[in-house]
């Protein structure tokens, strides 16, 4: 064998070889990512006879500053006490029917993360603040919290803060939940 045909060999079998390589890639299945549920936390504001619900944290700051949100989900007659029900939504949510985590905890379809969080901005001008789904969804419906430590004036914009409490924690001070809200309100 020459060594041209050699060189030939060579370069046919290293071809082959680099094609059945590309091959055997792309015959590997990609493992698909774990869904994100976006259920770790959740913010809700009375405003303006509406009831506004959010799952991102960058999209309620926006509304609190700007009093709309870009894109939304709307309930005529859906809120807590019969008036709009309105969620706002992320871009990249706002073409979904279904899969919405503010509007699936909401109903109770998708139960909060452990390390849930929770803010809930009512018309009387208090900001109450949750560590579980549950007592968030009390007092939705009741308007009052039953356990609570109240803070005045400490709010982002000096509104009295209400740390829900619930009948597992009442006599404890909230010592984490008031960390966590501090340092997601940057105070």
């Amino acid at each position: 064998m020459s060594m041209k045909t050699f060189a030939k060999a060579v370069m046919v079998a290293g071809t082959a070889l680099a094609l059945t390589a590309c091959q055997t890639q792309q015959d590997k299945p990609v493992a698909e990512a774990a869904p994100q549920l976006n259920n770790q936390d959740l913010y809700e504001v009375a405003h303006e006879g509406r009831h506004y619900v959010f799952d991102d944290f960058a999209t309620y700051q926006q509304f609190l500053t700007v009093g709309e949100t870009s894109y939304r989900k709307v309930f005529i007659g859906g809120g807590p006490k019969g008036e709009s029900l309105v969620f706002g939504l992320r871009g990249e949510d706002k073409k979904k029917l279904t899969g919405l985590a503010g509007v699936e905890m909401y109903n109770g379809n998708m139960p909060a993360a452990e390390d849930f969080y929770g803010e809930m901005r009512g018309e009387d001008g208090r900001l109450y603040v949750f560590d579980r789904l549950e007592d968030m969804e009390a007092v939705r419906q009741t308007g009052e919290a039953a356990y609570r430590l109240t803070q005045i004036g400490t709010g982002p914009q000096g509104q009295s803060v209400v740390f829900v409490l619930n009948k597992d924690n009442k006599k404890q001070y909230p010592e984490a939940l008031v960390k966590r809200f501090k340092a997601v309100n940057s105070l």
